[in-house]
């Protein structure tokens, strides 16, 4: 069920490209909260409007939550903006939302993505989590400082691409040449029916050297085997197979998580590479002869090999162990535009985190076909 509560826009809060943040003042003198509007799908709140918020989230205080849903601004009706396409993003929800696809016939890039057969080579760097995105892209760039990356935005977590403000920082800092929403998910520069044709869309019309695929922040687990969102990172390489594309895996790894699964090499890559993915793909690790090669990094490695290398042979899936230098990468990582975190941490408190998610992007730099 869907909590619902309603009040008046106080103020403007901190707002992305997409995103309206506002400060909302309950009905009943219940306190003020913070909510975010999608421009997409309401529009702008301005001070003063009443608006109808789903308060879901932020009551049960759920980890990527702290903001209320503006749903509804009830004096405020307007038409959307037109478009041409048909395709319909969150299907069959009261939000849902007609938007202009590359693959939808009425689309300027529907030739081009229907007469599209393969990747062409083209690296496609695949992980877990939302926070690793802006640690690939420092690695790539460590490697090829001017290479185009595609990010492809997955339905496995927050629907709205444009809830990411690191996506959106990242692409106003030039870091990232476009961001497409693939399924379910809406609001990137482009917008895609499905993975393969995401895929298609960052290779042919963005010309992109390097895609990256990632489900949206707000990562679902539950503490059981195959119960986590993340799960979807295998279908990602899957698709890149099919399609002729070189899968690189970014290994989930800490260095600091106090839970015994996700310490060293976190058990979600485990299911995922080891027992989930049919198809070869570049597992990148330190390589021993590097000076910040420890007994941490050996661990890791020694995880790599029993959880996911030998549960993959049994069937018949050969992975590629990459050994990637890390030489300049934390470097790299501190100069990003972006604050570093992933699950409360910082760079300095979880180094490994974003070294292995950087050595992912370094390597899928060094895959990529040149000119």
């Amino acid at each position: 069920m869907l909590r619902w509560e309603r009040g008046t826009v106080k103020s403007a809060l901190s707002s992305w490209p997409g995103v309206e943040r506002v400060e909302v003042e309950l009905d009943e003198d219940a306190g003020t909260i913070p909510a975010i509007a999608y421009r997409e799908l309401t529009g702008r709140p301005r001070p003063g409007e009443v608006v109808l918020l789903n308060t879901n989230a932020l009551r049960r205080e759920l980890g990527t939550g702290g903001d209320a849903m503006v749903v509804a601004r009830p004096d405020a009706l307007a038409s959307p903006e037109e478009t041409e396409g048909h395709m319909v993003k969150a299907r069959y929800t009261p939000m849902q939302t007609i938007v202009d696809a590359i693959d939808d016939p009425a689309g300027e890039h529907y030739e081009t993505v229907r007469a599209a057969k393969s990747l062409e080579g083209m690296p496609v760097v695949v992980a877990d989590l939302h926070s690793s995105l802006p640690a690939i892209i420092a690695g790539i760039r460590a490697q090829r400082r001017s290479a185009r990356i595609a990010y492809i935005h997955t339905d496995a977590a927050a629907l709205p691409a444009a809830y990411s403000r690191s996506a959106a920082r990242l692409r106003g800092a030039d870091l990232l040449t476009s961001v497409i929403s693939a399924g379910q998910s809406f609001g990137g520069d482009l917008e895609a029916v499905t993975v393969h044709s995401a895929l298609l869309g960052a290779k042919h019309v963005v010309r992109a050297d390097i895609a990256i695929v990632i489900q949206g922040p707000g990562n679902l687990g539950t503490g059981t085997g195959w119960g986590f969102s993340g799960v979807q990172a295998a279908e990602a390489l899957h698709a890149t197979a099919v399609l002729g594309g070189q899968g690189v895996a970014t290994l989930r790894v800490s260095g600091a998580d106090e839970r015994e699964r996700h310490h060293g090499l976190s058990h979600h890559s485990s299911t995922v590479y080891g027992r989930a993915l049919l198809t070869p793909a570049h597992l990148p690790v330190l390589p021993r002869t590097d000076s910040r090669y420890n007994g941490f990094h050996e661990s890791v490695r020694k995880q790599v090999k029993s959880t996911i290398l030998k549960p993959a042979k049994k069937r018949g899936v050969l992975h590629h162990l990459t050994e990637v230098d890390a030489k300049g990468l934390r470097d790299a990582l501190e100069e990003m535009p972006v604050r570093m975190t992933t699950m409360g941490r910082t760079l300095a408190e979880d180094t490994p985190a974003f070294q292995y998610a950087a050595l992912a992007g370094r390597c899928a730099a060094l895959l990529a076909p040149r000119d």
